[in-house]
């Protein structure tokens, strides 16, 4: 006579106790299981550092947005203030009592 399987309903409890680990087709496929569970935890690794990455870079780029903003401003501003016209305005409200070369320089050869 034919063998006859029985049916099991399957229910949280079944499932939460651990009977369906006793299952056939659970034991027969335990390495598969457990290597497509250990490649859904690499994966979800994996998306996880490439977004704190990506965040990371973004960051970054806004700092360096702010530092290239800053730099430009601050050589500006230098230049600015080292006009000859510039110098000698700073130099009266020091008051030191230098004054414009009335000679030209002229070069020292070898």
């Amino acid at each position: 006579m034919g063998e006859t399987k029985k049916k099991k309903r399957i229910s949280w409890m079944y499932i939460l106790g651990g009977g369906i680990l006793k299952e056939d087709f659970i034991v027969k496929h335990t390495n598969m299981i457990v290597l497509i569970v250990f490649l859904l935890f690499g994966y979800i690794s994996n998306r996880y550092s490439c977004i704190m990455m990506l965040r990371e870079i973004d960051r970054l780029q806004e700092q360096l947005k702010d530092v290239k903003f800053e730099a430009l401003s601050t050589s500006a501003q230098l230049t600015g203030n080292t006009r000859p016209s510039q110098v000698e305005e700073l130099v009266k409200r020091q008051g030191l009592e230098l004054e414009k070369s009335k000679t030209p320089p002229y070069k020292l050869r070898k």
